[in-house]
């Protein structure tokens, strides 16, 4: 049956990437961006940069309407209760730092992180460093079989010195949703503070956080269609008003002199420094063209050519699919053959996808492996893509084996 996506056009790269032979199943590591956010990008630039929040001129004004507008569509996208629980970073691994360094002064000697086996390094190394500083126990959470958090151990072990639970919502090598509303339930009954990792989650399907109950939920623009170099950070109000600032200088400042300062509350008092405003900006127009998308059609699009990935994998001898993938993605080994000879073969023939440990290299650890590699889809590929991957992919095969 032949997917044909109905939003390719929208997106100039992957119309480019196809001109020169390149079929691109990597958006789990940055996704292809459509027309709107091009043309935001050269609008911003085009018609007068200027720095925001700190003058009264036109082209300061105009940027600073546009800039603090994209907080509130982004407050609307997350449906946090208000735009003044969305703080900007530099990306979801800058978010994860601000809390780690921010929320430090809370915990004591003894006391517990919680994370799980299939974090990103972004939702790992933070909270290890962290625990190394203050004498603090990183206790990491279970997988079952089919590459979900383990939920009886997680009763067992999210225990009163538990402090922060800190969990990714669907993991970028699994490709399975966690169930994030049970663990943040056991945190919340502890009183410990949670903290969760959307990075990838937050490409598929609206998520409400008031809804989950977080107290934290971190994000990038790059993986969402958005521009590079762009966070969100969600936090509810009572939990914004327990971290410190983490970096110091420009905007953040309400009173100064030689010896003493003030710092403004959140947001702006976790946004030290010249922002990245054009691309804030153009993530603005990221959010206006995704919801102006059938977000059903969208839904189904996907979850039908994730259907024929990984019955295309299931079909081929010797493929070894990790855990059991439910939206987005499917990593695989193959019995036999080593990943990177079989990442250089795909590449050969215009196959862009990922090999490699992604940035989890203790879960891959974990599974017995050195690496995998990842097939990942947006919303902008079609049955003709993964066509071509299988088609390479046999080609590959037969040299290799």
């Amino acid at each position: 049956m032949s997917l044909n996506s109905p939003w390719r056009a929208d997106f100039p790269g992957i119309l480019a990437l196809a001109a020169e032979g390149q079929t691109y199943l990597d958006s789990a590591a940055t996704a292809q961006k459509p027309q709107a956010v091009l043309d935001s990008l050269l609008g911003y630039y085009a018609s007068g940069a200027a720095n925001v929040h700190r003058a009264q001129h036109l082209p300061g004004e105009r940027a600073t309407r546009a800039f603090e507008a994209t907080r509130e569509k982004s407050a609307r996208w997350l449906n946090a209760a208000s735009s003044e629980e969305i703080v900007f970073t530099r990306g979801s691994t800058e978010s994860l730092n601000l809390l780690a360094y921010g929320l430090e002064h809370l915990f004591q000697p003894g006391e517990q992180i919680v994370i799980s086996a299939l974090e990103h390094h972004a939702n790992l190394l933070p909270w290890q460093q962290l625990a190394e500083r203050r004498g603090l126990e990183l206790v990491v959470l279970p997988l079952d079989e089919q590459g979900q958090i383990d939920l009886p151990q997680a009763q067992q072990l999210i225990d009163p010195r538990t402090r922060l639970l800190a969990v990714s919502q669907l993991s970028n090598v699994l490709g399975r949703w966690q169930p994030l509303p049970e663990l943040l339930a056991l945190a919340r009954t502890q009183g410990a503070l949670s903290v969760v990792d959307g990075a990838q989650g937050v490409v598929h399907g609206r998520h409400d956080v008031q809804a989950l109950g977080c107290d934290f939920y971190v994000c990038s623009s790059h993986k969402l269609y958005g521009p590079d170099g762009v966070g969100l950070l969600y936090g509810r109000r009572a939990a914004l008003q327990q971290l410190r600032p983490w970096q110091f200088g420009g905007e953040m400042v309400l009173e100064a002199d030689y010896q003493h300062a003030r710092f403004r509350p959140a947001p702006l008092g976790f946004e030290a420094g010249t922002p990245a405003i054009a691309a804030v900006i153009a993530l603005g127009a990221t959010l206006d063209y995704l919801e102006q998308l059938d977000q059903a059609a969208v839904s189904g699009h996907e979850t039908a050519l994730h259907a024929k990935l990984l019955a295309g994998l299931n079909a081929r001898d010797g493929i070894r699919l990790l855990g059991a993938p439910q939206v987005a993605l499917a990593s695989f080994t193959v019995a036999g053959v080593h990943g990177a000879d079989l990442a250089h073969l795909l590449t050969e023939q215009g196959i862009a996808v990922r090999n490699g440990h992604h940035c989890a290299m203790p879960l891959l650890k974990h599974l017995g492996l050195s690496g995998a590699i990842r097939v990942s889809l947006g919303l902008y590929n079609d049955s003709s893509d993964l066509e071509r991957f299988f088609a390479a992919l046999d080609k590959a095969l037969e040299l290799l084996r």
